[in-house]
């Protein structure tokens, strides 16, 4: 059951240091919030009955979202702090995009929502960003999220408005953020897909930052008389590979293309309509064009044309540069991952009983950094030499190291193999306390959400008994 906050403050434990939502100024509600949302993972459930175990655990849930000291925007930023950590000394692919929440047929007693994609359906919208490492494409965690809802008054034509006042500044902030909260990364590729087609972003990289985005647009290039889609037609293939693309729909497998790679670059100049007449008249910038010739049956070939900041044209090896290039644009199934477990294929976020705006948005940054350490929890069953504090805390490291000889059998089979403070071995001591036997299959997503949740418990224990050993 959740905390209901009269509990006196020794409570705090290991679930406020570790994977805590934020402080909220008073230490209950910071207890609080750390127990919803390790029960929000643990049960893969929003449905607040649920997550606070019974009545007045529910009632708890329900004064944390309506308390005016807790905001989605503190959640958010809590989060990212521990991902910024996790980024430091790496290369890093900071992936973006936006989804919807649409509350069709579930609009009754809603409040504070203005209209979703539809224009009529009240709902809201997410405009997320997760870190990925560039070399073992593992998800670190969230690092930006912007949550609004649309007015239902209309606004003015959108060419005449400045960047500033359209939904499209959401990617230049996020890549903003990602510049300011990322800076210690070892490279910063901040990369989303064809909305992120946007000539004042271009002009405005912040530094130590690189793009990539997916064409959109077939602009007009300012040193040729021709567009950008036509440019890479008399440009020599400079290479073909192999790209994993991810199913698009339920039931679609993923598969292996083939396909042939052209690289150059394109001088494109300032759009005549809706461009910022502040913004510089052109831009340079490294043009890649992905195309497969022959597609299997039943598939759509792959055409990918990505403009970047990375160069490719004067590298040592420009096929090298350009499979770089294609490989880290593909990441971005990562940030796609996260809104399916956020939604439909994990916590149903549309389905919530919650009906205000302003606590449909707390829940909103709860499940989006829910769905993100899930995801990371699940992929650490496969085990990786990362470090475990990519995951978890001090505390509860040095506590799994005196809780995982206990779990450990007299077979070679029963004994962790991983090495000692790397994320499989972690990974391995919460599947044992998942229910994991160490034989047959790897153990199961349920069995890594129950395993993480006995951990952080195990460890809450030995700490406090560590504190009177030692008072």
């Amino acid at each position: 059951m959740i905390l209901s906050g009269r509990d006196n403050d020794q409570g705090a434990g290991m679930g406020c240091e570790g994977f805590h939502l934020g402080y909220f100024g008073d230490v209950r509600r910071e207890r609080v919030g750390a127990e919803l949302f390790e029960r929000v993972v643990e049960t893969g459930s929003l449905v607040l009955r649920q997550v606070g175990g019974d009545r007045p655990g529910e009632m708890s849930v329900q004064r944390f979202l309506g308390s005016r000291h807790v905001t989605h925007e503190e959640i958010l930023a809590t989060a990212a702090e521990r991902t910024a950590s996790a980024c430091a000394q790496r290369r890093i692919v900071a992936a973006q995009d936006t989804t919807e929440i649409n509350f069709s047929g579930r609009d009754r007693g809603r409040k504070g929502l203005g209209p979703a994609g539809d224009g009529k359906t009240p709902g809201f919208f997410c405009h997320g960003m997760v870190a990925i490492d560039a070399d073992d494409e593992a998800l670190l965690g969230v690092v930006h999220a912007r949550i609004w809802t649309r007015a239902r008054e209309t606004t003015t034509a959108r060419r005449g408005r400045p960047i500033e006042d359209k939904e499209s500044m959401r990617w230049i902030e996020a890549t903003a953020a990602a510049g300011d909260l990322l800076s210690s990364a070892a490279q910063l590729v901040v990369l989303g897909d064809r909305e992120f087609d946007i000539y004042s972003q271009f002009v405005r990289v912040p530094p130590g930052v690189e793009l990539i985005a997916r064409a959109a647009q077939n602009r007009k290039l300012a040193d040729a008389d021709e567009l950008l889609f036509s440019a890479a037609s008399d440009w020599r293939e400079i290479g073909t590979m192999d790209v994993r693309v991810p199913p698009h729909r339920p039931g679609e497998a993923k598969r292996i293309a083939r396909v042939d790679v052209k690289a150059g670059r394109v001088c494109i100049a300032r759009p005549r309509h809706g461009a910022d007449r502040a913004d510089p008249p052109n831009v340079t910038l490294t043009f890649v064009e992905v195309r497969e010739t022959n597609p299997p049956n039943g598939h759509e070939p792959i055409i990918w044309r990505l403009l970047t900041t990375l160069p490719v044209r004067g590298e040592a090896d420009e096929f090298a540069a350009a499979q770089e290039i294609v490989q880290l644009y593909r990441l971005r199934w990562r940030i796609e991952q996260v809104f399916r477990a956020m939604k439909s294929d994990g916590l149903r976020l549309e389905e919530t009983q919650v009906q205000e705006a302003s606590r449909l948005f707390k829940l909103a940054a709860i499940a989006f950094t829910a769905a993100a350490r899930t995801i990371q929890l699940v992929d650490a069953r496969d085990g990786s030499l990362r470090p475990a504090t990519d995951v978890a805390d001090e505390e509860l490291i040095i506590a799994a190291e005196a809780i995982g000889p206990t779990l450990e059998g007299n077979t070679a089979r029963q004994k962790n193999p991983h090495p000692p403070r790397s994320l499989a071995w972690l990974s391995w001591i919460a599947a044992r306390l998942g229910g994991w036997n160490c034989y047959y299959k790897p153990p199961g997503p349920k069995t890594m959400r129950l395993g993480w949740t006995k951990l952080a418990d195990r460890a809450e224990g030995y700490a406090l008994a560590m504190a009177r050993q030692n008072a």
